[in-house]
C-alpha cells in the first residue's frame, strides 16, 4: 500500500507527512493556518508538483475559516490575499497556480456570503485532492504496458505517493505493475542536494515492498553503459506547450544518457502540470534555492567560504529526448503539438 501524504485532520486542519523528517521518523503535522501551509511548501515539508497544488487549495480553506461570517466582498478580498501568499512559495510547479486559480474561479461562481463561499472552497479543495488520486491511478494503468516483466527501471527525485494525493505519477505504473505481481527492480538516484530519491522514493518503495537500489547521481551513467536500465520514468513540475518540461535538477542529463544508449525515457504527469501559456522550456521559471543546502552536509561545512554556489532546483529537458508522456488521458508520443 502506498502512503498517504496529505489529508484533512479531524480538527479541519491540513494533515501532512513532514517529508524533511524522513526516513528517520514518520512524522505528521497538522497545519491550521495558510501561513503554516505556505511555510510547509517553502521548506519542502510538502513537495512534488501535484501535492503542492493540493496543499495550496487546502491551505486556502484553513486560511479562510475565520472569514465564514464575513460579507462577500470582505471574504473575496481576503481570499485574494491568502492566495497570493500561497502562490509566492515556489515558482516552478504549474500545479500551484492551477489549483489556486481553480479555487478562485469556484468562489467567483458561487453566490452568497462568506459562509457559502467557504463551504464551496472546502468542497473544491477536497475535489482537487480526490481527482488527483484518481488521475494517479489512471497514469499507472496507462503506463503499465511500458513496464515489462522483470523491468530494471531508473527514476530520479520523488514522483510517487509522497509527491501526490495518490500513488504518484512516475511511480504509479510501478505500483500498478507490483499490484499485478509483475517483477521489477527500481534504481533510485539519490538526488542531490536534498536526497529526495534516497530519503523519500526509496522509503516509500520499501514501504510498498518494491525492490529498489539507491545510487549516487553520478553512478547512473555506468548503469546505462552496462545495459542495466530498461527504461527511465520521471515526473514533471511544468510542461511547456511544445513538450519541453521542468523536473528536478539532474533530469536533463538522464534524458541525454537514455537517448545515447537507446533506452526509453518517459515523463509521467497529470494534465494539470501542462502549461499551454509557455511556448517552450526557455520560458519555464527555474527556482534557485538557498546556498545552505549545498554548503553543509548533516551539520558539517563541505564548501569553503571563498567558493560560490549554484543551486537550481530544476532543469529543463527538451521534448526531443522524451519517448512519451504518460498522462491520465493516455500515453502521448511525439511529435508533440498544442
Amino acid at each position: 500500500m502506498a502512503v498517504q501524504a496529505i489529508t484533512w485532520a479531524p480538527s479541519g486542519a491540513v494533515r501532512i507527512i513532514d517529508q524533511t523528517a524522513l526516513p528517520e521518523t514518520h512524522t505528521t503535522r497538522d497545519l491550521d493556518s495558510a501561513a503554516a501551509v505556505a511555510d510547509a511548501i517553502r521548506t519542502l515539508q510538502v513537495r512534488g508538483a501535484p501535492l503542492i497544488g493540493i496543499a495550496a487549495a487546502m491551505g486556502l480553506v484553513v486560511g479562510l475559516r475565520d472569514q465564514r461570517g464575513a460579507p462577500r466582498a470582505g471574504f473575496v478580498q481576503r481570499l485574494s490575499e491568502v492566495a497570493a501568499q500561497l502562490a509566492a512559495t515556489r515558482p516552478t510547479a504549474a500545479n500551484l497556480g492551477w489549483a489556486l486559480e481553480r479555487m478562485k474561479a469556484a468562489a467567483t461562481a458561487t453566490p452568497g456570503d462568506g459562509g457559502a463561499l467557504w463551504e464551496r472552497l472546502h468542497a473544491e479543495a477536497t475535489a482537487i485532492w480526490e481527482e488527483d488520486r484518481a488521475m494517479c491511478r489512471r497514469i499507472g494503468e496507462h503506463g503499465l504496458a511500458l513496464v515489462p516483466e522483470g523491468a530494471q527501471v531508473l527514476t530520479h527525485c520523488n514522483a510517487g505517493a509522497l509527491a501526490t494525493g495518490g500513488i504518484g505519477t512516475a511511480l504509479a505504473p510501478l505500483y500498478v505493475a507490483h499490484e499485478q505481481g509483475r517483477a521489477l527492480h527500481v534504481y533510485v538516484d539519490e538526488t542531490r542536494p536534498l536526497l529526495q530519491g534516497a530519503r523519500l522514493t526509496a522509503w516509500e518503495l520499501a514501504h510498498a515492498g518494491i525492490s529498489c537500489t539507491v545510487l549516487a547521481d553520478g553512478a547512473a551513467a555506468s548503469l546505462f553503459r552496462a545495459a542495466r536500465i530498461d527504461l527511465v520514468i520521471v515526473g514533471a513540475d511544468r510542461i511547456a506547450r511544445n513538450g519541453d518540461f521542468a523536473n528536478k535538477i539532474g533530469t536533463y542529463g538522464l534524458a541525454v544518457l537514455a537517448r545515447h544508449h537507446g533506452v526509453p525515457f518517459y515523463c509521467a504527469a497529470p494534465s494539470s502540470t501542462l502549461d499551454p501559456t509557455l511556448a517552450d522550456g526557455d520560458a519555464i521559471p527555474i527556482e534557485e534555492r538557498d546556498a545552505s543546502e549545498l554548503r553543509a552536509w548533516y551539520g558539517k561545512t563541505v564548501i569553503p567560504a571563498g567558493a560560490g554556489t549554484m543551486n537550481p532546483a530544476f532543469d529543463v529537458t527538451p521534448a526531443r529526448y522524451v519517448t512519451a508522456f504518460i498522462l491520465e488521458r493516455g500515453v502521448v508520443q511525439p511529435p508533440f503539438g498544442a
